[in-house]
This record gives C-alpha cells, structure tokens and sequence, in this order.
C-alpha cells in the first residue's frame, strides 16, 4: 500500500466497553492486528469504563453514543451522524444488542457490514426467542456477513435463523500465547490474599458474576467437596475471579454453608494471567456459552478444566484429554469431576498440558487474527 494512503477504516459496534469475553477479544484483535493493514474506532452503543486502556494501539479512539435504557431513536441518529464523519470501510457490530445498527450504517453508506455472535445471555440461554431470530432473518439481508464464533453458533445461524450459508463465517477467540503460560508459582502469589497459604489447593473461575455464568453450581459443587471425607479438603479452596449483580447472593450462599474462610471473592482483576498460574483447577460453570476466553487461558495455563457442556465449550475441551465436560446446574456432577483431579495429581498435569498444546496448535491470538484479516481482505475485494 503506497505510503500516502491510510488502511481501511473498521468501526467495531458493541453494547458497552466493559470487563467480559467479548470486550476482551475484541481488544485482543485490535490490539494484535497489524497497524499496516486495517486501521480501528469502537463505538459503544452506552459507554465504556476503564476497560478501554487495555487497548494499546494509540490510535484508537473509543466513542459513546450514551444510548438511553428502551427504545431510544435519537442513538441512531447520533451513530449515523458518526459514521458520517469517520466514513469506515467496515462496520463490524457484535451480539444482538447492536444488530439493529445495520440499518444507520447502510444509510451512512457503510459498504461492508458484518455482524458478530459471540454467544447468548441468560434472555435467550437456547437461541430459540422467535422474536429475536426473526430480527436477525430481517436484518440479514443488509448484512455481508455474520461471523459465529463457534460451530456450535454457525449452525444455529444457518439452521434456526436460516441465514445464507455464503454469508456465515466461523472464527475462533485466540489467546496470547506469550502472556499465559505455565508458571511455577510455588508460593501461590500469597498477594491474591490473606486466606491463601504456599500449600492450599486452589479450584478458580474467571467470569462476571451473573446468572448466565452459574457461579452459584460451583459453590454447591465446592460444598459437597469439602464435606467428603475420602479426599484431603483441609487446604481446599475456592477463588472466584470477576464482580457483577449476583455478588451478594452468591456471599450470602457462602456464608450460609459456613465456607467464608474456604471460599475467596477477589472482584474484578486485570492480572488474570498471573491469578491463573496460581490455580490448581479451572472451572468454568455457565449455563451458556459462545466461546470462552477464559476456557484458552486456562488452558494456555496448563491448567485442567471442568467446564459445563454448552455452546462452544465442547469445541475447547476435549474430554478426558485437556479436561472434563459436565451438565448444567448440577453441583453433583461437578463435585464428581472435580474429585477426579483432586485425587490425582498426574492425571490433571497430564490434562493441563494437553490443553496447553491444544491452544498452541489451534487457538493461538496469531491464527485468530490472521483469520480476522483473510475475512475483512475476502470482503473488501
């Protein structure tokens, strides 16, 4: 590309920069994508928060169109006006709360418009809302693409929503290879805090603390743990990463089956990578899933995972391989898989390093990104 003319322009559409999995690829993306070849804005349909200074390209500017809680019109307004203004090459919306900006995008006279599934919330935990798949089939024909980011979202798109088949593209999330890794942390990073000693067994999750996320099954599933008297529970325990709307619910919980001094709230954290080298067992409980980022840094750990058997997660994990699937909302069978490592040490190091050559070899940040540029070249041709 001659010197004097700028990259293309891509004005990524979200709901809110915030802590979350999607937020999280897509400043993976931004921040691994080579400056020559695309250049990046993020408009956010409400605001941001301090989430933005994980993007480290200095070129990035990140709007808010401050869009106001129902039916607000004048936010259409004020993203067409934008558009306007930055004239973007591609617009690239994610997740149903910005489908509908497909619409001022086209009349801005956006060319490329490419939409993403990322996953569903606890509204439409199945995809089977016909409200919402109908406006997914309306607004398909504006749209040059959806990317599903898993197979199991693909075919969803094209068998439910009955999106064309030339026009889905499935893209796997990445992790950076370079920034989680297994670390010897013998002395279990003693800062993550007080109530955690060099010798304790650490069960960890990573997410915000909501009802799709399902924290609650791990609790249930922790509880059952440590009142079975065939393993070791005396340096058992439990580390949940993340904050959210069921914080206090879930510390009553805790508090209720008398696990205070078992069970660690560490809120919102932004040394995950570190956190994670402390762990011994990574679980992730949801109800629902795209693709999970935390799932691939765990892994990229070296960490086991026992993970629910939604969305993508089966994508990731490969049984009795990297780690071990279990059903929805129930605690027993988490309990089960959870002994499993708890009783056999070689068995979850075999496990965690299994899932550290699985995401070198399918799920690095580098194949996510070269995947990302082949899509965008593909569609501007």
């Amino acid at each position: 590309m001659p010197d004097n003319i700028e990259p293309p322009l891509i004005a990524h559409i979200i709901f809110r920069l915030d802590f979350g999995g999607l937020e999280n690829g897509l400043v993976n993306l931004i921040n691994h994508m080579p400056t020559e070849k695309y250049r990046h804005v993020v408009i956010c349909a409400t605001d941001f928060t301090d989430f933005k200074k994980r993007i480290t390209n200095t070129n990035v500017t990140v709007y808010a169109l401050n869009k106001k809680p129902g039916n607000d019109l004048s936010a259409y307004y004020r993203l067409w006006k934008l558009l306007r203004k930055l004239k973007p090459d591609i617009v690239h919306s994610r997740n149903l709360g910005t489908i509908e900006y497909v619409i001022p995008s086209m009349l801005a006279g956006v060319k490329y418009r490419v939409h993403g599934e990322h996953g569903r919330d606890m509204s439409d935990i199945d995809g089977a809302n016909k409200k919402y798949i109908l406006l997914r089939r309306l607004y398909s024909p504006f749209l040059k693409r959806f990317v599903a980011l898993s197979k199991d979202l693909e075919q969803w798109l094209l068998n439910t929503v009955r999106v064309n088949a030339n026009k889905v593209v499935q893209l796997y999330n990445g992790v950076d290879l370079t920034r989680f890794h297994f670390s010897d942390v013998s002395h279990k990073l003693l800062s993550i805090s007080p109530q955690v000693h060099v010798n304790d067994v650490l069960i960890g999750t990573v997410g915000r603390l909501q009802s799709e996320k399902d924290q609650a099954t791990l609790i249930n599933a922790f509880a059952l743990l440590i009142d079975d008297a065939q393993i070791n529970t005396k340096a058992l325990k439990l580390i949940l990463i993340g904050d959210g709307p069921d914080r206090s619910m879930l510390e009553d919980l805790v508090e209720r089956k008398s696990m205070s001094e078992r069970v660690i709230f560490l809120g919102a954290r932004n040394d995950i990578s570190d956190l994670l080298s402390c762990l011994d067992i990574f679980v992730l409980p949801s109800r629902g899933e795209g693709i999970s980022n935390t799932i691939l840094e765990a892994m990229a750990c070296s960490l086991p995972v026992v993970a629910t058997r939604v969305g993508g997660n089966p994508e990731l994990v490969e049984e009795n391989n990297t780690g071990l699937l279990v059903p929805v909302n129930s605690p027993e069978k988490m309990a089960v898989a959870l002994r499993v490592y708890l009783s056999d040490k070689t068995l979850a190091q075999k496990h965690g390093r299994a899932g550290r050559q699985r995401v070198e070899s399918y799920f690095s940040i580098d194949k996510m990104v070269v995947s990302y540029v082949e899509m965008y070249d593909v569609l501007m041709k």
